[in-house]
């Protein structure tokens, strides 16, 4: 076993946990925060139970889903937009539940949770599918294009479902104000992919032939 990288896995973790509680229930003002309870265990109990799978099974991977330094310049200010919308959605969430601004429903906060997992089993899917799915835009060593499966369907799977998946978020939260600011995530994530698919069409073989295959980048029949 790579201890360093358990250690590595291990420690990012905690610090993301810590982090996020950190900046929902702090502006809450309270733990007896049920929508913030409720995301913080679907995001990190499923994000444990992966972490577990990919370091036995294909810790190679999981390297790859630590290490978020960008080569890419261009990347720069997408990392920094989100970094901005995660922040702000979860602090003002906080804030909404704290004070009583503009409370979603109970079942609003149902669909949110389903979506979420089922947008996170999407994601599961995608890293079972594409070995090669770095945090970083990169091509590798011996990379081949990806055209089965989701991959088969739209060019970017992972984005379809981060797209849900971070859509999702405000709706477990209860908090309408939180949901525009994530709206925010579709528009940072067309900036990615313009990039992303720059890089690859340029060092990656057979990449532009898997464009004309399959013709959308993350929703098909729209875009």
């Amino acid at each position: 076993m790579n201890y360093k990288l358990l250690a590595q896995a291990i420690i990012k973790f905690i610090l993301g946990l810590v982090i996020v509680s950190a900046l929902i229930f702090i502006p809450a003002g309270t733990l007896k925060y049920a929508g913030g309870l409720i995301f913080v265990g679907v995001l990190f109990i499923p994000m444990f139970i992966v972490g577990l799978i990919l370091m036995f099974r294909n810790p190679e991977l999981l390297r790859k889903r630590l290490d978020a330094k960008e080569k890419e310049d261009e990347q720069k200010s997408v990392i920094l937009l989100s970094g901005i919308m995660f922040v702000s959605g979860f602090v003002i969430a906080g804030f909404n539940f704290r004070f009583g601004w503009l409370i979603l429903p109970d079942w609003v906060m149902i669909i949110g949770t389903v979506l979420f997992i089922l947008s996170y089993i999407m994601y599961g899917e995608v890293l079972r599918e594409n070995t090669y799915l770095s945090r970083t835009i990169e091509v590798q060593e011996n990379q081949k294009v990806i055209d089965t499966g989701l991959y088969g369907i739209v060019r970017h799977p992972m984005y379809s479902a981060t797209i849900i998946l971070f859509l999702s978020i405000p709706l477990i939260l209860g908090s309408i104000l939180s949901f525009i600011i994530f709206l925010m995530y579709p528009i940072i994530i067309t900036k990615r992919i313009a990039n992303e698919e720059q890089v690859l069409e340029e060092g990656l073989d057979g990449y532009s032939e898997y464009k004309q295959k399959v013709k959308y980048r993350i929703i098909p029949f729209i875009w």
